[in-house]
Formats: structure tokens, sequence, C-alpha cells
């Protein structure tokens, strides 16, 4: 007597179709996730900025000056974010200053450049590409 017995398993046809569904969600999520990274890392930029300018605003209120010599944050500094993703240059005069976070790393490639903000408290963006505006990275 002869027993008719069905291997179970994938066929290799029924494999390859779904290496090239994950490969195809791969391809469509893994950019999606490096723009995410990229957002976090801006966030800690924009901390950063947010946190120099109040430390500039109280010189000016104790001082008069935001570059007093008493200060502790002098024209020409540059100070790392937290996690060295940014690093962020201060330009200041006695009435104004003008800080700008350049990205570290792999945040140098970042859609929105540079990040500004100065005294007046208007946030800006250099060197971002084409068609990106500062409401975009801020």
């Amino acid at each position: 007597m002869q027993t008719n017995t069905r291997a179970s398993g994938f066929t290799l046809i029924e494999l390859m179709i779904v290496v090239a569904i994950v490969g195809i969600l791969a391809a469509i999520a893994y950019p999606a996730y490096q723009e995410q990274v990229r957002k976090t890392k801006r966030a800690e930029g924009q901390a950063e900025l947010m946190d120099i300018a109040q430390r500039l605003e109280r010189c000016y209120t104790l001082y008069g000056s935001y570059n007093d010599a008493t200060c502790p944050i002098a024209n020409g500094d540059t100070i790392m974010s937290a996690e060295d993703h940014y690093e962020v240059t201060v330009v200041s005069a006695a009435a104004t200053f003008d800080l700008t976070a350049v990205g570290q790393g792999d945040q140098a490639n970042d859609k929105c450049g540079d990040l500004t903000y100065d005294n007046t408290g208007a946030k800006g963006i250099d060197n971002a590409d084409a068609g990106v505006t500062w409401q975009d990275c801020w």
C-alpha cells in the first residue's frame, strides 16, 4: 500500500516573495526612520540655542550688555551641545547677539542646515536644502 505524504514547508518562490516584500518595506521605512532621528537631534540643537540665549539674556539683565566681561558666554565662543550633535557659535555685541548651531557628524547632512537664533527671537536656517523653510525646521 502506498501513502501519499506531502512535505510541509515553504517553497523557494514563497520564500523569495517574502524576502522581496521585506526588502521593499525596509527601503521605505529606513529613510523615514533616519529623518526622524535627524529631527530628534535637531531638537537638541534648538534646545541648546534657547539655553544659550537665556544665559545671554540673564547677562544683559545683570550688566546691561550681552558681551560684558563678566558674562560667562563671550563673543566668539563655541559651545558643543549635550550630545555633540551641534556646535553653537556666539556672536555678541553690547545690544545684540546672533547664535548659529552647526550640525556635526551625521547631523551635518540635515536638510535644515544650520539653525540660527538672535536677540529679537528670530529663528532661522542657513545652508538648508532647496525649498526648506525655517518653519519646517523649527
